[in-house]
């Protein structure tokens, strides 16, 4: 039997709700994984693609879709949207937004706790008590069809039973993020055998997700890439709200795969090349050249300059092979010298990490963290501090102050060769865990260099890292200093040491099968490249200027 439990949402007791404690959900859709994860929809056409030699299905997106909205959320008359962090702001607002250019009746409404700071943001957005559209989160949930649950992961886990009992039977819970999934099954438990359950993982920041929706209104299909999934489907409509939820967003396309696929890539990933690795990169680097000799604003315009600017717009519009062609014959020497190394030091903390999330250590961290943040048992509160308040940082406002408009920097040999060994280690873990091309291209590439990277260029690697989630924040500071250490201590002492290039890792690098499933996905790409301005308004209220 369930046991039943009342917890409360700010302070508010909510219905009795039943905890399944069996250790899989009732009427899942999938027990299979990567590019075998199928779909059928009644409403959007699915696509078969080839990403080197493994055949994905897609859907394609465009606001030309936007009159099946209606169709794909049949029976949804409130969409809840609820939370104002990293991803509620964007995704309100292009749903509502979505929606409105087809004149629906569907209400787009935020939940958030009485009293809550975001309120004021969110009405500066349009959502107002008056017009029904901003109200309380038990009084939201309770109301909604479609429930989009995008508070933080730590919030999420503490208050899912209060969260689950509010929502009324036969309703949708729609995540953007699986860490819930994962925490239920820490804890043997299971969703409600009486609500659908699915998820819609934009594969960006949620700043990044605003910024190209309104960027591209003029241009059919901009947006961000996301993946989708159906965990739990009770009437057969969960398919295709997922994916009109995706459309609605202004996803380019969107793949599938399942929610704990997707928990444990996404984790993953923020704390490897797409956040934490890549700030362990670049002060680990930036130290080595100015011990070298190099002056300070040149070694952070060849570390972080480089890696933001030049590198990542030539993977994103031609791929990795393309960095390492573009250098002459002594540069791809160098490239190959700082890739050999730091390969498998890059790879040991990887696939450290990547166990640390399937085994839920890294989720149980989250969730800690994060009660951390208030005091507790005499302990005083532990927020998480500020990230580039360093030297290394402060010269980096310099540059960018002196940066002239459009200049991307320069292309430096041994920091392109580190980088994209990191990610090339990051894309061999993802695909011997099992993960699908389309997963393993998005949240190893596409995501770092089309989202992620082009804040850290805009205004450094707090804006970047501190736009995200909480989760995502919290592991980017737990993990960057791994990476520093190990590039630190073994990569760049075995270059120093004149350790041998291993051809075979060079060779593996050149003939990865990667690069024509890149070559896939950029065909695929958003039209409009992200213009990030650092007064930007779309970014988290604490980090305007």
């Amino acid at each position: 039997m369930p046991r039943v439990e009342k917890l409360s949402i700010a302070g508010k007791k909510t219905a009795a709700v039943a905890v399944s404690v069996r250790s899989q959900a009732v009427a899942t859709a999938t027990t299979k994984r990567g590019a075998e994860v199928e779909f059928e929809s009644k409403v959007f056409t699915k696509e078969k693609i080839n990403l080197a030699g493994r055949e994905e299905y897609i859907v394609r997106g465009g606001r030309n879709l936007y009159p099946l909205l209606p169709e794909a959320f049949k029976g949804i008359k409130k969409i809840g949207v609820i939370g104002w962090g990293s991803q509620g702001p964007a995704q309100a607002q292009n749903i509502r937004d979505s929606l409105a250019e087809i004149n629906s009746d569907i209400t787009v409404s935020i939940g958030l706790r009485p009293n809550s700071s975001s309120a004021k943001d969110a009405r500066r957005c349009g959502f107002t008590e008056e017009a029904g559209t901003l109200g309380d989160v038990t009084t939201v949930i309770s109301e909604s069809d479609l429930v989009i649950l995008l508070i933080s992961d730590a919030a999420q886990a503490d208050n899912h039973e209060a969260i689950l009992g509010a929502m009324k039977p036969g309703a949708v819970l729609g995540l953007s993020h699986g860490f819930l999934l994962g925490h239920l099954q820490s804890q043997g438990k299971s969703f409600r055998d009486d609500i659908s359950v699915v998820a819609v993982c934009p594969k960006g920041m949620g700043p990044s997700v605003r910024r190209l929706y309104v960027q591209g209104k003029e241009v059919n299909g901009s947006g961000i890439n996301a993946s989708f999934a159906v965990h739990q489907d009770v009437d057969g409509r969960a398919t295709d709200v997922a994916l009109g939820w995706s459309v609605a967003l202004g996803s380019p396309f969107t793949f599938a795969t399942t929610l704990e696929d997707e928990y444990k890539s996404d984790i993953f990933g923020e704390r490897g090349i797409l956040l934490g690795a890549v700030h362990g990169l670049v002060e680990s680097l930036f130290r080595r050249y100015t011990a070298g000799g190099m002056s300070d604003e040149e070694a952070f315009k060849n570390t972080v300059e480089c890696i933001t600017g030049n590198l990542s717009k030539t993977i994103s519009t031609k791929g990795m092979l393309a960095v390492y062609d573009s250098l002459s014959e002594e540069g791809k020497k160098e490239f190959e010298t700082a890739y050999a190394a730091s390969y498998h030091p890059a790879m040991d903390i990887l696939l450290e990490c990547y166990e640390d999330v399937a085994c839920g250590n890294e989720i149980r961290s989250v969730v800690l963290a994060g009660r951390r943040f208030s005091p507790k048992e005499g302990f005083p509160a532990f927020p998480m501090g500020k990230i580039d308040q360093t030297h290394m940082w402060k010269v980096g406002e310099k540059v960018r102050a002196a940066r002239a408009p459009g200049a991307l920097g320069p292309l430096h040999p041994f920091t392109a060769g580190a980088y994209v060994a990191v990610m090339m280690a990051q894309i061999q873990v993802l695909r011997l865990k099992g993960h699908s091309y389309s997963e393993i291209c998005n949240e190893s590439v596409i995501e770092a260099v089309d989202s992620l990277n082009p804040f850290m260029h805009a205004r450094g690697v707090a804006f970047m890292v501190d736009n995200c989630s909480t989760t995502a924040r919290l592991g980017s500071r737990k993990w960057a200093p791994r990476f520093d250490y190990n590039l630190t201590q073994q990569a760049f002492v075995a270059v120093d040491n004149n350790a041998p290039v291993d051809a075979a890792i060079i060779k593996a690098f050149k003939t990865d099968p990667v690069h024509d499933a890149l070559a896939g996905c950029a065909s695929l790409r958003p039209s409009v490249d992200i213009a990030v301005t650092a007064d930007a308004d779309y970014v988290r209220e604490e980090l305007r200027q």
